[in-house]
């Protein structure tokens, strides 16, 4: 029998651990930065454009023999990787610099080099086209999303709350898109338009459990007004403890699911989720209050005292 966990009741002093967290969490910023430097994001054939081809076999194959097959053809910096399966072949041909290329003649020549020279039995799945002048465009829309997605954000938390706890949701959210970002670096996990689109909603998922804990703060600032903040906002971090741990496991069951289930095209996507609800949940358990009592949070900023007698003078004529 599995054994009864009781997040509600619990008392973690998180903020008393706020110096090992930050020190972790600075440590992953900076190789996740670093990564970024030296190794780049591996973008895909949306932001860089070029040709993608999509090869089937009816039996596994090695990648050598096609990839001399594909740049002795002419075919220099083309890239071959396995797609799901050994016998399914992705084929990334470089950008050409002819805006009006014949997407289908690209396609029929890998073919025949294939056929010529490659493995028996290449089955044609798919053929993708992106002119280079499209993919800049595409890479350059996408980071002014996320950028709008941070102003807008700190916009609406400091007018819902106070600047404080905005600057403070926005350095969490920085948190986990830098991190997530470093480890697709890391691993070079291609990153697609899928993969954008998982970033912005890692982006709207740990600003939700940012925003739960901040409202529960807010209220125990009004609730416990004989202690002191940082066992306030240590009281905050517990109370939702079950709601972020439960939400989390029931996503990423989710998401492993869609990822040894949904096939090779939804992978990378999935990754990006899975890993940022992993670093999203942790930033919202030891980042969100962390980085609001740093910023100064307190009562005095939530509940300001009125002065006695204002009300009267300000009625004096």
């Amino acid at each position: 029998m599995l054994p009864h966990l009781n997040f509600a009741e619990s008392n973690i002093d998180f903020l008393g651990k706020r110096r090992v967290t930050l020190v972790i969490s600075a440590v992953l910023i900076i190789l996740s930065l670093v990564m970024l430097a030296t190794r780049g994001i591996n973008f895909g054939i949306d932001f860089t454009g070029g040709t993608l081809v999509e090869v089937g076999y009816p039996e596994a194959v090695e990648l050598d023999p096609i990839r001399e097959v594909i740049t002795e053809g002419g075919f220099e910096g083309a890239q071959v990787q396995t797609f799901g399966t050994a016998r399914d072949v992705l084929i990334r041909l470089p950008p050409s610099e002819d805006e009006d290329v014949d997407e289908a003649a690209l396609s029929n020549q890998v073919m025949q080099l294939l056929e010529a020279g490659g493995p028996e039995g290449a089955d044609l799945r798919r053929v993708d086209f992106v002119g280079p002048s499209v993919g800049e465009e595409l890479r350059e829309q996408g980071g002014l999303a996320m950028l709008y997605a941070l102003a807008g954000i700190l916009i609406y938390v400091a007018v819902r709350f106070e600047w404080r706890f905005a600057a403070g949701s926005v350095l969490a959210l920085v948190h986990d898109v830098v991190i997530t970002l470093g480890i697709f670096s890391l691993l070079q996990l291609e990153f697609d338009l899928g993969v954008l689109a998982a970033i912005l909603a890692v982006i709207g998922y740990s600003l939700n459990d940012t925003i739960v804990v901040y409202d529960r703060i807010r209220e125990n600032f009004r609730i416990l007004r004989k202690q002191g903040t940082e066992f306030v906002m240590n009281n905050a971090v517990n109370k939702t403890l079950a709601r972020t741990i439960v939400t989390s496991m029931t996503t990423l069951l989710v998401l492993f699911a869609l990822f040894f289930l949904g096939g090779a095209a939804l992978q990378n996507f999935s990754v990006a989720l899975i890993i940022g609800v992993l670093v999203g949940t942790y930033s919202s358990i030891f980042i969100a209050a962390t980085a609001a009592l740093m910023l100064g949070v307190d009562r005095q900023v939530l509940l300001p005292v009125k002065r006695e007698g204002a009300d009267e003078e300000d009625s004096t004529p």
